[in-house]
């Protein structure tokens, strides 16, 4: 009876033990044999595809329709993106949407024909079209900040896996993707003046597959004037 509390005070130790291993976060990358590699992703068949009614941005000849997946359970339909039940699947505001997409369609105002932004496996968190350089340059492009790669290996794209930077025309031609891959997107911004695109994006460079102090910042600009988009890399800190 007397060895009652160690016993009690060991299970608590290993319970803590296996729980902080447990809460031990997933790095966003995972280095394998180039060989070894798989470039295609498992299809997720409990999902269900679904498509909320079209978008039009002010001042464009093009509908939208943000396409993202919804799974059935016991307690109904929910979607990937709305935590309560229902077929929503994006939000839209201030020329941008949102949600976690599989993809967008697009379909020329008096045509026909709705097609695909990209055949890609991606998982779409922001759509914005640039409306202000629209206004200055008659310009019409869209920024897409999205997941393209399975980064962590774990047979899915989704918003553990590195997040890039990609540019299109209003039309959803001209798909292209414009940070580098497996580093990780921070945030972006534009210039209207210069009618340019900065971003930051920051590398594992220590291969540890998490992005840390001991990591390298990296600063670029895109013209987005010109007629193939290129990120250009400046160095503010030196």
């Amino acid at each position: 009876m007397k060895n009652y509390p160690f016993y009690i005070s060991l299970i608590l130790v290993l319970t803590l033990v296996s729980c902080k291993k447990e809460e031990a976060p997933k790095p966003k990358v995972i280095y394998q044999d180039p060989s070894k590699v798989k470039t295609e992703v498992p299809e997720d068949t409990s999902q269900i595809e679904i498509a909320d009614l079209p978008i039009n941005m002010d001042g464009t000849n093009y509908l939208i329709f943000p396409i993202g997946t919804i799974s059935s359970d016991k307690k109904g339909i929910k979607s990937s993106y709305d935590s309560n039940t229902g077929y929503t699947v994006s939000n839209y505001g201030e020329y941008q949407i949102t949600g976690y997409l599989q993809n967008l369609k697009f379909q020329e105002i008096g045509q026909d024909t709705i097609y695909a932004l990209t055949e890609k496996n991606v998982l779409i968190e922001t759509a914005t079209y640039l409306k202000g350089i629209a206004d200055k340059t008659k310009k019409q492009l869209m920024v897409f900040t999205l997941a393209d790669l399975d980064t962590n290996k774990d047979n899915k794209v989704n918003n553990n896996d590195i997040k890039s930077l990609y540019l299109s025309d209003i039309s959803g031609k001209n798909f292209t993707k414009i940070s580098t891959d497996f580093q990780e997107l921070i945030d972006w911004n534009i210039i209207e003046s210069r009618s340019r695109l900065y971003f930051r994006a920051i590398e594992d460079t220590n291969k540890n597959g998490a992005f840390d102090k001991e990591d390298t910042l990296h600063y670029y600009f895109v013209n987005l004037l010109d007629k193939e988009w290129k990120a250009t890399e400046i160095k503010p800190l030196l």
